[in-house]
């Protein structure tokens, strides 16, 4: 780690900007390293407090949810939050993260950002943002939490065959070109606020659950070889889908790819 380059201008442009209690407290601003997520291990490793927060221009070796490669072209943020909560907190963190981008970029861009279950946030039905948490639980003890964040800034998905029609970017959206120092800001300083509010015994459940477009839908999901279908009747507290199949059973779902079957 002590290898990579950090940017030190943009680093002080986000730190002058960023008004936060916890969050960015203190921030790692680096122009290219493999991932956050592997930076943000070592500085774990190392003790630092919560609310680091690493982050990148240029992701090398970006993983997603189930181990699959990030595409991260130039104009995407990638950023890793290093939390210590309480267990009781766990469910609710991809909750505040999820919560954290969309409502960012809803205030700030004026884009009906919608969350997908369980990690995504989409614009119009593409993902411009993916979440990954590693949390490491020892007992009842949690000893960190490792939430990555990457959202698609500042780029154009046409020149990107391979996603752009499953991608999207808040540059193309607005249609015109972005700042991406100011997005990490207005979306740390959402994180901060949900974070704290959370941990002064306060729940976003509700938000989140109110911010997904899927009870009541009908839809597929495919967890390793297992695929269920079934309508939506609720999302729990832990923030799991329940879903009633066409037998008229119910099943909890906790892991795996939606699609929203249309009828």
């Amino acid at each position: 780690m002590d290898s990579f380059q950090q940017d030190i201008s943009r680093k002080r442009y986000i730190e002058q900007h960023l008004i936060t209690g916890l969050i960015g407290k203190p921030l790692y601003y680096y122009e290219s390293i493999s991932s956050t997520m592997d930076v943000g291990r070592e500085l774990i490793r190392k003790g630092v407090p919560e609310g680091t927060v690493v982050v990148t221009s240029e992701q090398k070796a970006g993983r997603g949810r189930l181990n699959r490669t990030w595409v991260s072209p130039p104009g995407v943020v990638a950023m890793s939050v290093i939390l210590r909560p309480a267990l009781s907190i766990v469910p609710q963190l991809i909750m505040i993260a999820s919560l954290a981008v969309a409502g960012a970029i809803r205030e700030h861009f004026q884009l009906d950002a919608m969350i997908k279950w369980p990690n995504d946030v989409l614009i119009n039905g593409k993902k411009v943002c993916g979440i990954l948490i590693e949390n490491e639980v020892m007992g009842n003890t949690v000893n960190s939490s490792n939430v990555g964040i990457g959202i698609n800034v500042d780029f154009d998905p046409s020149k990107y065959p391979d996603i752009m029609q499953a991608a999207t970017s808040l540059s193309h959206e607005c249609g015109h070109s972005l700042n991406k120092d100011d997005v990490i800001c207005a979306v740390l300083k959402k994180f901060d606020g949900l974070y704290l509010r959370v941990k002064a015994g306060n729940s976003v459940y509700e938000d989140w659950r109110d911010a997904m477009d899927v009870v009541g839908r009908l839809i597929r999901v495919k967890a390793g070889e297992s695929v269920i279908e079934g309508m939506v009747e609720a999302v729990t507290y832990g923030g799991n889908l329940v879903v009633r199949r066409s037998d008229g059973r119910y099943c909890e779902v906790v892991v795996g790819d939606v699609t929203v079957i249309k009828s």
